[in-house]
């Protein structure tokens, strides 16, 4: 079992390993080591995850799931199989995490108070009388 947080822990038997050869420069190895991880996780189908989880994670790894719900991760950064298995599998479980935290709703603010609102148009009413006394009063007239 594979923690994720206090309540949710994902079973070995859902994920599933490739290894693949790795690219770009790495030396006599390149050839013949296959270090690159692919770790695939079928979201849709994990009966570890609640449904709110599910959509969450959907939302926050959108580019990374295909249209059969399958999250694949790729690691390829260190050179040894064992280091890119381990950092796919903490990747996927921060992805998991972060779809599992629920976010606070949002309160609604109900406007200024009243006595912002007073402050306000008593402010409006000086500006306005302001201007007033600085019309010519021969262009009033006309």
């Amino acid at each position: 079992m594979i923690p994720i947080n206090q309540q949710l822990t994902i079973g070995e038997n859902e994920l599933a390993e490739r290894f693949v050869h790795s690219r770009g420069p790495g030396g006599q190895n390149v050839n013949k080591v296959a270090t690159t991880v692919q770790l695939k996780f079928d979201v849709d189908s994990s009966p570890s995850l609640p449904e709110e989880v599910k959509e969450r994670l959907h939302r926050i790894a959108s580019g990374r799931i295909d249209k059969n719900g399958v999250l694949m991760i790729r690691a390829r950064r260190h050179r040894t199989l064992e280091r890119n298995r381990r950092e796919a599998r903490e990747r996927l479980v921060e992805l998991i995490r972060r779809a599992a935290e629920r976010q606070k709703p949002r309160k609604m603010r109900h406007g200024e108070s009243r006595r912002a609102k007073q402050r306000r148009l008593t402010q409006k009413k000086i500006r306005g009388e302001k201007k007033q006394l600085r019309m010519d009063p021969a262009v009033e007239a006309e």
